[in-house]
């Protein structure tokens, strides 16, 4: 026997895992109403246009969208207030000279009176992370709170701030790493720790008085507490109280334990927090070699296009002896029970997991539940727009990997304003009952939404790839579902924001690579195919930097069926080529690459915030934030991208969105070494925004005997490195951005 102390985890453990292996269309076999490439130059626009598309439709769609563009979201646009923050290698958080940052909330801040500070050793006592702030901060939201503990949308003083934690690094959370014998977790205290560590935190934050201001957290507040993988909660929905859902902890499928890989979020009009489920399948045992032979041909079906297998991420359930509730044995998903219906082990409980999570932050007696209606899959959150009387709600959500969708899910009841304080009942109101849709892009720049509901869109039982039986079967398998309507795949979709002005949608396509898209498939919705070569020498090819798409429901509905769409943005170096690369014409002050989370502010309505989590231009920079004063889909002109792998050439016809220049886009904020940034949240006054740095350090194997770490940020010195979010506010009181 050997023991061994490893760094199991990553954040990047599941993103490039691909389960996708239908024949649904990527763009390129819809190109068949391609236009004639070589006749399109870019800045064609207008009545050329026109012109040339006339043939495929795009002068009823797409330049509709580009005549409606050019009049502007307002009459009075933002401008952008600071001078752009240059990039930087350094282990330290950059942000423009006229503003200052609190470091408010790190790993392992105590959340309630009498727990001692953070060690950062890895001895703390497990059991105390209960109390703590957990790791890799993420998604999170702001719930304004009134002089007397009640919800108040317009307090920007005090607060309830939902900070996602969605994954860790063991190696600063123990003190040599996690503890593996023979290929098993021994040190029960360990994995405790880690389960604590994953999930979602509720604090309390507040202003400080006096001039400079500057915000800080009520370690003792009654409102403070933690949600993590040990948290009971309901199941709503269609999938509830179904066969699917039949564990030992639940023979009613009624309920489950915990969520995990919590990544992106949302709010709701009636002050709820949505937490979601992304890179969840993987954290589950299930050794398909033994497995398989026990399971009907639909199970096996599904946990491919989940990647449900391996040996855990964690290795969580190889921890012997288990307890009396199974608090090991819970994340082993084999068929080790001798039951008809699964009763009597965990051979469903992957199917529980995956969800959109509803938390009510004012009341931490409530239980959260997992509204199944919104579908199951690698869940980047489930942003709402603005809720307008009488019309339904939309929630708009990416599927994290490459070659996977975009969702909506619309509501079937319309928008009560009454219901604005009416928590987890409004959540039940609007949140089980809708229809879910998957989106469809077409070549001449026009887009269909597909709804994914049981007996349509080939979503039946006698559908060959996987028979359908009912809706609770569609929503647990919504990825098959969508590989039934013909969504078409996209690289790596991930955070959705809507425009509080218009409307529209943006997400952002993180990046791809040469094996997940050849220059063969490059497309008009992923049209660049390149070389982005590293400093180092090191060639990328693929699409490594990423972009933006946005879309426009027709006629400005949530609930329509159709848009139109173009891309936003094009990350790149300023250095690349600036015809086929470089599209959006970036500078020094503004190029960038992988963009991540996206978000608009509600104080600046219209003022864009972008984070990225990128590997592929650290060797320039590390990880950034920006600002951006978009314009409308259709504002810019139809583009030919000439594409060259070698002896290969592919020339693409796309939709690009007007190029923003510096005045409209810009650096805002550099992070530490090796750090992500995300999650977003601001005061209602939009004095204050608040950011996550995310696992900086993580890429560095450790050096214990040292201290030497990839960063020490943000307590410096020698200290190992601690997740952390951060408070921004303009040195003048100003609001922050615009």
């Amino acid at each position: 026997m050997t023991e061994k102390h490893v760094m199991i985890s990553s954040h990047h453990h599941d993103e490039d895992a691909i389960t996708n292996t239908s024949d649904n269309p990527s763009f390129e076999s819809i190109l068949q109403m391609r236009l004639s490439r070589r006749q399109l130059l870019r800045g064609t626009a207008g009545a050329a246009a026109m012109a040339l598309f006339g043939g495929v439709g795009l002068s009823s769609a797409w330049a509709a969208g580009q005549e409606r563009g050019s009049r502007g979201v307002g009459p009075h646009p933002l401008k952008l207030n600071f001078a752009a923050v240059p990039k930087s290698l350094a282990d330290v958080v950059t942000i423009p000279p006229d503003y200052s940052f609190d470091v408010l909330y790190r790993l392992g801040d105590p959340i309630a009176a009498g727990v001692a500070d953070y060690l950062n050793d890895g001895t703390d006592d497990p059991a105390s992370f209960e109390r703590r702030a957990g790791d890799h901060h993420d998604g999170m939201s702001y719930f304004g709170l009134s002089h007397d503990g009640k919800r108040d949308e317009n307090s920007s003083a005090r607060g309830l701030l939902c900070v996602n934690h969605e994954a860790i690094t063991a190696a600063f959370l123990h003190p040599t790493g996690q503890t593996v014998v023979d290929g098993a977790r021994t040190v029960a205290g360990e994995v405790l720790r880690e389960f604590f560590a994953h999930g979602v935190s509720v604090i309390k934050v507040v202003k400080k008085r006096g001039k400079k201001g500057g915000w800080s957290y009520k370690q003792d507040s009654r409102f403070n507490h933690r949600i993590h993988t040990l948290t009971t909660m309901k199941l709503s929905g269609p999938a509830a109280e179904t066969p699917y859902m039949i564990t030992k902890f639940s023979p009613d499928g009624s309920k489950t334990r915990g969520t995990i890989n919590n990544c992106a979020n949302g709010a709701t009009p009636w002050g709820t927090y949505l937490t979601c489920e992304e890179n969840w399948a993987r954290y589950f045992r299930r050794i398909a070699a033994t497995d398989d032979p026990n399971r009907t041909a639909k199970e096996l079906a599904s946990f491919a296009r989940y990647g449900v297998e391996g040996d855990g991420r964690e290795l969580w359930a190889t921890v012997s002896p288990d307890t009396e509730d199974d608090l090991y044995g819970r994340w082993n998903a084999m068929k080790l029970g001798t039951s008809a219906d699964g009763s009597d082990d965990y051979r469903n409980v992957a199917n529980t997991y995956g969800w959109v999570v509803e938390i009510d932050p004012f009341n931490r007696k409530s239980i959260p539940k997992k509204r199944t209606t919104l579908g199951r899959f690698a869940h980047e959150g489930a942003w709402l727009g603005p809720a307008k009387k009488g019309q339904p709600l939309a929630s708009y959500m990416g599927c994290d990997a490459r070659n996977e969708y975009i969702y909506k899910y619309v509501s079937n009841r319309r928008w009560d304003p009454r219901d604005a304080n009416e928590g987890m009942a409004a959540g039940d109101k609007y949140l089980d009952d809708g229809t879910l849709y998957v989106a469809t892009f077409n070549a001449d720049g026009t887009g269909e939404w597909r709804e994914l509901s049981f007996g349509i869109n080939n979503i039946t039982p006698t559908n060959p790839a996987y028979a359908f039986a009912d809706q609770a079967d569609v929503v647990i398998n919504t990825r098959l579902a969508a590989d039934a309507a013909g969504a078409t795949k996209m690289d790596r979709p991930e955070w959705a924001a809507v425009h509080p002005k218009n409307g529209e949608v943006y997400v952002t396509l993180t990046n791809t690579n040469a094996s997940s898209r050849p220059i063969t498939n490059v497309d008009a919705a992923n049209p660049r195919f390149y070389n982005d070569r590293k400093t180092t020498g090191e060639d990328q090819l693929g699409n490594p930097n990423g972009h933006i798409i946005r879309l426009a429901e027709a006629h400005g509905k949530v609930d329509a069926t159709s848009f139109t769409w173009d891309v936003f943005l094009f990350g790149a170096r300023a250095s690349a080529d600036a015809t086929n690369v470089n599209i959006a014409g970036l500078t020094d002050a503004n190029d960038f690459s992988s963009p991540d989370s996206v978000w608009f502010s509600r104080a600046n309505p219209g003022l864009l915030w972008i984070h990225t989590d990128d590997s592929a231009y650290t060797d320039v920079t590390n990880n950034m934030t920006l600002a951006a004063v978009p314009g409308e889909v259709g504002d810019g002109a139809p583009t030919t991208v000439n594409n060259v792998d070698g002896t290969t050439t592919q020339a693409v016809d796309t939709y690009v969105g007007k190029d923003l220049g510096e005045e409209k886009l810009r650096r805002f904020l550099v992070g530490p070494k090796e750090c992500e940034i995300s999650g977003f949240a601001e005061t209602p006054d939009g004095k204050t925004l608040f950011v996550n740095i995310q696992h900086p350090g993580e890429d560095t194997t450790p050096d214990f005997a040292t201290g030497a770490f990839g960063s020490h940020w943000p307590d410096s010195g020698l200290s190992r490195p601690r997740t952390a979010t951060i408070a921004i506010t303009k040195n003048d009181g100003g609001k922050v951005g615009a």
